[in-house]
This record gives structure tokens, sequence and C-alpha cells, in this order.
């Protein structure tokens, strides 16, 4: 498994936490869809920004 993956099921885990914690405290739906939305977003740019390769020296 990549970095990569790694990273986003990691985000994913966090995104159910938080997702079902905000549940439990009566968070109206799409407040919580928003926030799902938001932090899977930042989870994809910091896994990219995070595995991407560097260029090497010339």
């Amino acid at each position: 498994m990549s970095s990569f993956s790694l990273y986003l099921l990691g985000i994913i885990v966090l995104i159910g936490g938080l997702a079902y914690v905000a549940w439990l405290m009566h968070v109206p739906l799409q407040w919580i869809g928003a926030g799902v939305i938001v932090v899977f977003g930042l989870g994809i740019l910091g896994a990219v920004k995070h595995t991407q390769r560097r260029d090497p020296p010339k």
C-alpha cells in the first residue's frame, strides 16, 4: 500500500469519527455533510503535498 493510500485511509477514518461525534451531538446532517466534504478535500490536498516526489537537484 502506498503512502498516499495510507494517508487517505487515515483521513477517511478521521472523517468517520468526526461525523459520528457530530451526529451524536445532534448536528444537522447538512452541516455534517459540508464538514465531510471540506475535510476530505483538505485531506486530498495534504496527501498530495506530503507524498509528492521531489525533483532531483541539477
